[in-house]
């Protein structure tokens, strides 16, 4: 299994490929990616860098442009699609259908792969995509248990990956309306949950509250672990008990179902976090490329180490982590 690695920028680009990625994937400084936050992405300057130190050291380079484009807006997609073409990446990361059809007839020879955004969560939706645009691979909504990987792996037309390790989403990628219901931006076309122009912080007599677009979405106490306001994750008071009603903060670990991944017959392990720290970057490929080479050379004896589970918990969302939909005791 290959691993697939985010690089939100240059440093974390050279973090993943020193510490064993086999492959990194960045987006461009615009709305085309789903990691649009300032001072995360790359110009063209930036991206010519980080490809000629990936190749150096044989790592795979994926341009994600996998937002969908209104039509005053359709310029830039197809600019960013040109650009990374010219490039000479090994792959575009791509969601929308028209973009994913001037992909493949402008730049026949270019890889695509199916974003995440692309919500293809069964065999049907892999066959449209791989006849009509010829994709090579998918990366497949975190939705999906073990088992349904396991099927949709056996009858897939074309490669899959999965997400392993960082953020979960509990929605459908894709199809999530939290925030535009809430900022007017969809994630689905500006390319941020929770568009950093709207988020708010005020220090209360209650505590620290996060709020987006004037909308409280959490208070914290003295001490307790704040995360970044989005409405999934936030706190409500349902039948007059407050808690986190759709989704607690967390972040999805499978490591210890890595066996059953790559049983599976799995093309890759992607790990989530564009918008994280080169520190967090390096600690995370360090750990899976450990793993990874564990599982390889003793697929009988794998086992957890004890540093790994320690420093993947310590970088998790709000310090906790899950097997998300993997796993599910009634299946």
């Amino acid at each position: 299994m290959e691993l697939v690695c985010p690089a939100g920028n240059l440093p974390s680009l050279k973090a993943a490929v020193d510490n064993g990625a086999n492959a990194v994937y960045i987006g461009f400084q615009d709305d085309t990616n789903a990691r649009h936050f300032a001072g995360l992405n790359f110009n063209q300057k930036r991206a010519q860098q980080g490809l000629a130190y990936a190749k150096a050291k044989g790592v795979k380079v994926f341009v994600a442009i996998n937002t969908y484009p209104q039509s005053a807006s359709w310029q830039r997609w197809i600019n960013s699609v040109d650009m990374a073409a010219d490039l000479g990446v090994d792959a575009l990361i791509l969601a929308d259908i028209g973009v994913m059809d001037y992909a493949a007839n402008k730049h026949p020879k270019l890889n695509l792969h199916l974003s995440v955004q692309g919500s293809a969560t069964n065999t049907a939706a892999l066959d449209f995509y791989a006849q009509q645009f010829n994709i090579r691979r998918a990366v497949i909504p975190r939705v999906l248990s073990i088992k349904q990987i396991q099927q949709l792996a056996t009858d897939s037309p074309v490669p899959i990956e999965v997400f392993g390790f960082g953020s979960l989403c509990v929605m459908v990628e894709g199809r999530c309306i939290l925030s535009s219901y809430v900022t007017g931006e969809s994630p689905n076309t500006f390319g941020a949950c929770s568009p950093a122009s709207a988020v708010r912080w005020v220090e209360t007599d209650k505590g620290l509250e996060s709020r987006l677009n004037g909308l409280l979405v959490d208070q914290y106490k003295a001490g307790e672990n704040a995360g970044y306001p989005t409405i999934c994750k936030g706190r409500f008071e349902v039948n007059k008990h407050t808690d986190y009603a759709i989704e607690q903060p967390t972040s999805l670990n499978t490591l210890s179902l890595l066996p059953s991944l790559a049983q599976s017959g799995i093309a890759a392990i992607k790990i989530e976090g564009r918008q994280r720290s080169p520190a967090y970057v390096a600690q995370i490929t360090h750990i899976w490329r450990s793993a990874l080479d564990l599982y390889q050379s003793k697929p009988q004896a794998f086992a957890i180490k004890e540093q790994w589970a320690a420093g993947l918990e310590k970088v998790s969302e709000g310090t906790q982590t899950t097997f998300g939909a993997y796993e599910r005791a009634w299946q």
